[in-house]
């Protein structure tokens, strides 16, 4: 039988294969580099992207919290406003109410009594005065319990100031004046 030697196709083919295996070792290499670094540049652009959105979020929010204090500042200033407008209604709704009270107070005033001081707290009103006798001061009183714009008439202070028969009398009296409210009601009532 003949002898052949095959062994250099083999070499051969062995140093082709181990070729292609370097070069497809290479290539796969290569390629898994490209892919790590595509999906890199992609999941760096998506990352970009949501903080560019974080951004715009993060700056939308400021704006609307700096409406918000705007908004609350405006609240404020509404409830200063409607307070001085509610402090205005009640002076001018008060303000023919003192008109009332001197008018009914001189009207009730009877001769020989003459005032000296008139101080109002509220409704309250506390008249100082001298009368000639404290039987004046008396009628003073049933007058202003006989009165529509002024009740419950107390008396503090009566006290002479002369002896003899000129002597005059220096009294104290508290009164309540009626609100007009207040006034319609007890004509209702009645």
């Amino acid at each position: 039988m003949p002898r052949i030697n095959l062994l250099p196709w083999r070499e051969e083919e062995r140093k082709k294969r181990q070729r292609d295996f370097l070069i497809a070792m290479a290539g796969a290499f290569v390629a898994g580099i490209v892919v790590v670094g595509l999906t890199m540049f992609v999941y760096s652009g998506m990352i970009d992207g949501q903080e560019a959105r974080n951004a715009r979020l993060q700056a939308e929010i400021a704006e609307l919290d700096k409406s918000i204090k705007e908004i609350d500042g405006l609240e404020a200033q509404k409830v200063r406003l409607l307070a001085r407008m509610e402090i205005i209604e009640q002076l001018q709704s008060s303000r023919p109410v003192i008109v009332h009270l001197f008018d009914e107070i001189t009207r009730l005033l009877p001769e020989g009594v003459y005032l000296t001081g008139l101080t109002q707290t509220g409704s309250n009103v506390e008249v100082t005065g001298v009368a000639q006798s404290s039987t004046r001061v008396s009628a003073l009183m049933r007058q202003i319990d006989a009165s529509e714009w002024l009740t419950n008439p107390d008396l503090v202070k009566v006290e002479s100031t002369e002896p003899g028969p000129g002597r005059q009398a220096r009294f104290i009296v508290t009164l309540k004046q009626v609100q007009l409210g207040e006034n319609a009601e007890t004509e209702d009532a009645g």
